[in-house]
């Protein structure tokens, strides 16, 4: 179980998120939507150990949570001149684990003695999910995951969710395509100007995605002054 409470963070005087607080249990797959700037990435981040904020994040896993976390960022980095291989080979030592899984495990037929640095948008996406995977976290934090990835590697995510899931994993994802939300969340979470304005189980998940479109979309576009 994970506990966020109160967490606040805010850029100097750009305050950007406010008072989040939420559980997340073991083996369910949360879901957080918002438009662009919502706070998603900042929450996040923080949740990975990458920001500091106020509040508290408590669990109850044996290590820091940061240790027992894998992170999917948005935007992706790779150091030059290291190969696919030799990039999950890092993540995996990092976390003292067996690293002949490397090539056994490649799930998405990587090109893995081709430089990372090199890879398609999607490539990178699927080594750097590939990378987590293979660290055997108990807790991932996704931010897109399906963007930039092809339909077959999209279902493929999928289905490695679900799988997680069934191991009693714990998955926060973010996502605007709202058909692969109702496919593989437990729990949505609303996120708007920093603070949570909704949260919905499964068989309401149509009630967010309606006052996403009403606030986000329709109020700007009837705002227009047509001549």
């Amino acid at each position: 179980m994970i506990q966020v409470s109160e967490l606040s963070k805010s850029f100097g005087a750009k305050q950007v998120l406010q008072d989040i607080s939420f559980e997340l249990q073991p083996g369910k797959i949360y879901g957080l939507v918002g438009e662009n700037g919502a706070g998603k990435t900042t929450l996040f981040r923080c949740m990975s150990g990458l920001e500091s904020f106020t509040g508290t994040i408590q669990s109850n896993f044996e290590q820091p949570i940061k240790y027992v976390t894998g992170y999917l960022p948005a935007e992706l980095y790779f150091l030059p001149f290291i190969t696919g291989e030799e990039h999950l080979e890092l993540l995996i030592k990092a976390r003292g684990k067996n690293t002949e899984t490397t090539k056994t495990h490649n799930i998405f037929n990587l090109p893995l003695q081709q430089f990372a640095s090199e890879y398609s948008t999607g490539m990178q996406k699927k080594l750097a999910l590939t990378g987590i995977l293979l660290q055997e976290n108990q807790l991932f934090i996704l931010d897109e995951p399906f963007n930039g990835v092809d339909i077959q590697s999209n279902q493929l995510i999928v289905e490695l969710l679900l799988l997680l899931k069934e191991k009693g994993k714990t998955i926060i994802l973010s996502s605007h395509i709202f058909s692969t939300l109702n496919e593989v969340c437990d729990v949505l979470f609303h996120l708007r100007d920093g603070k949570f304005v909704q949260t919905a189980q499964r068989e309401n998940f149509s009630q967010i995605e309606r006052d996403i479109l009403q606030h986000d979309i329709r109020d700007r576009i009837h705002g227009l002054d047509w001549k």
